[in-house]
């Protein structure tokens, strides 16, 4: 893996949550390459062990559900067993659900063969908050409990919806609106404790989540390309690697060792850009 910049993460024993997934997959592979120890958590273990055989012998895979305090709690076990306490925790996991996403981008008074607000379910806005907030809080209830004693590094991913939510997405939208918070509320909860506490918020990356949404099945790109590009000044889609370098500033103590409590924007110039 190329880096934009190396950092020395020797002595770091890191938990990265949905790390089986385009973008964290890439983000435990940076802090391995930075001498990290590094635990992939993921429900999906099969990927998790894919990213952990590319990475080697500073990689352990788990299955883990981040939505069952106990799971965490035997992931932990395993960590403590192989690496040692943890002191860098990237919460990760995360993601929509089509119970919870509109088919139009507004209301009208002509919704037949639509799926509207009206028709969102219930529990698809439950299942995201759980898969986001939820799984944020556990995750870090467990780890954060092994840093209080020496001081670490949390970083959360949030999203360009936490700035300026997205038509058709009112669950996900409004829970990474609630990590961004959650991240100003942890970040002061525990500065006493040395722990640094940030959030990325990624622009509009390519993911296996997200691909239908942005091409059509003959790979042409969907109108809602369209309008994303025509509202990011630098008119492309995010790589993974335009990520890596504000990973690695937050999680290097000596470069930002005074940053706490901030959310990250990495996204071209959309949340800048009026429309006009």
């Amino acid at each position: 893996m190329k880096l934009p910049y190396q950092i020395d993460l020797g002595g770091k024993v890191a938990v990265v949550t949905g790390a089986g997934g385009v973008l964290m997959s890439e983000f435990a592979k940076a802090l391995a390459a930075c001498g990290a120890k590094v635990a992939l958590l993921d429900i999906n273990e099969e990927a998790a062990k894919a990213v952990a055989g590319e990475i080697g012998g500073n990689a352990l895979a788990i299955a883990t559900n981040c939505l069952d305090k106990q799971s965490i709690l035997a992931a932990r076990d395993q960590i403590h067993a192989r690496f040692g306490k943890v002191n860098f925790l990237i919460n990760g996991a995360g993601g929509n659900n089509p119970r919870a996403t509109c088919d139009n981008e507004v209301m009208t008074p002509d919704t037949e063969n639509l799926k509207s607000f009206f028709d969102l379910e219930e529990s698809g806005l439950k299942f995201v908050f759980d898969l986001n907030i939820t799984s944020a809080f556990l995750v870090t209830q467990v780890f954060a409990e092994d840093m209080v004693q020496t001081g670490g590094n949390i970083i959360n991913i949030s999203s360009m919806n936490a700035f300026r939510p997205l038509t058709k997405i009112p669950a996900y939208s409004a829970a990474k609106a609630g990590i961004s918070n959650f991240t100003q509320w942890l970040a002061v909860h525990f500065a006493p404790c040395g722990i640094r506490v940030n959030a990325i918020a990624p622009g509009f990356f390519v993911t296996n989540q997200n691909r239908d949404l942005l091409y059509n099945k003959d790979g042409t790109p969907t109108a809602r390309t369209g309008k994303i590009l025509g509202s990011t000044p630098q008119k492309r889609f995010g790589e993974v690697s335009d990520l890596l370098g504000t990973l690695l500033w937050l999680a290097s103590d000596e470069a930002s060792g005074f940053v706490t409590g901030v959310v990250v924007p990495v996204d071209g110039g959309f949340n800048a850009y009026s429309g006009v």
